[in-house]
């Protein structure tokens, strides 16, 4: 519960839920709260459908976990897209980052995630098995890790080219103008742009 103390146990109530959202402290989740006291009670039903519809109706793409409209995202749908080519990201965000940069027309697949040990996440945990059987497709001829410069993602690096060696495809990882430590989602359109472009061949080492 909230530390401060409140007049209303319903605007208690809603710091609460404010405060469970990333990087929301509570006097922030006070001030949200009270900003919505404040606003006309149709502009907070509005507020309040829109999250219910993005949990209700909001979908996973089926074939690369893309979230989507419908059981197939646009960009897996689009007949314009170069399917030979899979870009794998960590997160959703990274794929809006990098159609930002309108330097990539291939398809994606996102990982929801990277491995990382310390935080109790594993190989299983990630959309690595959809990855494998999306390679073994005779259409797919290269596969692009666009994971962030992190130890926690050289490491999937790392696994995800044994995982895939098998397939006989052309591996490359992003140019690292990208500096080492820093989150895709982060980097701005030109580097990302350029570090998509200027790919290198990964040899399954630890960069």
């Amino acid at each position: 519960m909230p530390n401060l103390n409140y007049p209303s146990k319903l605007l208690a109530a809603a710091v609460e839920q404010f405060t469970s959202l990333p990087g929301i402290g509570e006097r922030t989740a006070l001030r949200l709260s009270l900003f919505m006291l404040k606003q006309d009670k149709q502009l907070a039903i509005k507020f309040g459908n829109s999250i219910n519809e993005l949990i209700e109706k909001v979908h996973f793409c089926k074939i690369c976990h893309n979230i989507s409209d419908a059981d197939t995202c646009s960009v897996c749908n689009s007949p314009n897209r170069d399917r030979s080519v899979i870009c794998v990201v960590e997160n959703i965000n990274d794929v809006m980052a990098i159609e930002h940069t309108q330097q990539y027309n291939g398809l994606y697949h996102v990982l929801g995630g990277v491995i990382s040990p310390m935080e109790g996440i594993g190989p299983g945990d990630l959309n690595i098995a959809t990855l494998v059987q999306r390679a073994e497709n005779p259409v797919v001829g290269e596969l692009i890790f666009a994971l962030s410069a992190t130890m926690e993602g050289d490491t999937t690096n790392f696994y995800l080219h044994k995982k895939l060696r098998h397939t006989n495809k052309k591996i490359s990882i992003i140019a690292r103008g990208i500096s080492i430590g820093n989150e895709l989602e982060y980097t701005d359109e030109v580097t990302l742009g350029r570090s998509i472009i200027n790919r290198q061949l990964f040899d399954g080492g630890l960069r």
